[in-house]
């Protein structure tokens, strides 16, 4: 049956409702749950079936973070391979369908696959043709500065000159992936039409890092779509708390390195107790020379060495080239009475 009413069947509902046959809604709404609670305390938000939320906002902000560093890292590398200062920086990051990602990219552009080594499927790395044209004016020498961006697929020679630029990419994509997981990518094929490519189903969720690129005077995107099943193993590697807790660990294994060499040049007191007894203030202050203080350990037991005044170790008493000395024994344990 159609959606859309007739005049008729509107003035056959206004009817009905001037008579009493059908009563207006009142437009409260009732909620049913196992736990009694306050309704108007309760928020009602809505959730579209079709566009699933499947990484968390934890896991979102680790890739946003995540793709931060490779944005720093891939516009030092091309200051550096251009010659001149070249900006990167993410402008967004949020998971959509594959369907409308494809459907809001120019055509042409450049969009290449990628794929990984340790991973199933394939990535996307999308550049705006209005930043391509200007790089690969600069590589070849001009200065960009009044510059027609054409609306045609690129030729062989452009295509090999980008080639270098997305190398550098996959270099400083693969450095910032290095702190959740060594992964080697690589450019799989060159396409100038994105409605042509199909790595995933259209209702597929996907993660899109949108990036901004700054050449002179000359501005464009670049977007990287990572599908989600082919990120899935390593989401769990990707929660805020491991992820963290990684750059942490290593920190704190480099913190102790450094700690422990400074430690092992530093100079310690170490002193050794014959032995140890208690006696009155009153037979303290009447010792005298020639006095005994009687102690109860035997003359053959272990002298204790002291370090910084921790009871460490025990020994036994000796010379050593006509000086005093004290041979270590062992470490004391704390079945030890001393």
């Amino acid at each position: 049956m159609s959606d859309v009413l007739d005049q008729g069947d509107v003035d056959a509902l206004l009817a009905a409702v001037e008579s009493g046959d059908i009563e207006e809604s009142d437009g409260s709404e009732q909620i049913f749950s196992r736990s009694r609670r306050d309704i108007s305390a309760t928020e009602v938000r809505g959730y579209d079936f079709k566009r699933p939320e499947r990484v968390s906002k934890d896991q979102m902000r680790a890739l946003q973070t995540l793709h931060e560093a490779f944005a720093r890292n891939f516009g030092a590398a091309l200051s550096g391979f251009l010659r001149a200062i070249v900006e990167v920086r993410v402008a967004t990051c949020e998971q959509m369908t594959y369907g409308d990602f494809v459907s809001g990219l120019p055509n042409p552009t450049s969009f290449n696959l990628i794929s990984a080594d340790e991973l199933q499927g394939q990535m996307c790395l999308e550049i705006s043709p209005l930043i391509i044209y200007p790089i690969i004016d600069r590589l070849l020498g001009g200065t960009s500065s009044e510059l027609f961006i054409p609306q045609r697929p690129m030729t062989l020679i452009e295509t090999r000159l980008i080639e270098s630029v997305t190398n550098h990419g996959l270099t400083a994509l693969r450095e910032a992936w290095e702190s959740v997981r060594e992964l080697k990518f690589d450019i799989s094929a060159t396409e100038s039409n994105p409605q042509l490519v199909q790595i995933v189903p259209p209702n597929e969720v996907v993660v899109v890092v949108g990036l901004e690129m700054k050449l002179s005077n000359r501005a464009g995107t670049m977007n990287l779509c990572i599908p989600y099943n082919v990120i899935e193993p390593v989401m769990e590697d990707l929660s805020t708390q491991n992820w963290f807790s990684v750059g942490a660990n290593e920190k704190n294994a480099n913190s102790r390195g450094l700690i422990e060499g400074s430690l092992s040049r530093a100079s310690v007191s170490v002193s050794g107790i014959l032995a140890e007894t208690t006696m009155t203030m009153r037979d303290l202050d009447s010792l005298a020379p020639g006095d005994l203080i009687m102690t109860e350990k035997p003359t053959t037991a272990p002298v204790v060495l002291c370090v910084e005044g921790q009871k460490k170790l025990l020994g036994t008493i000796g010379t050593c080239r006509d000086k005093r000395a004290v041979r270590v024994l062992r470490r004391i344990v704390p079945t030890d009475r001393v």
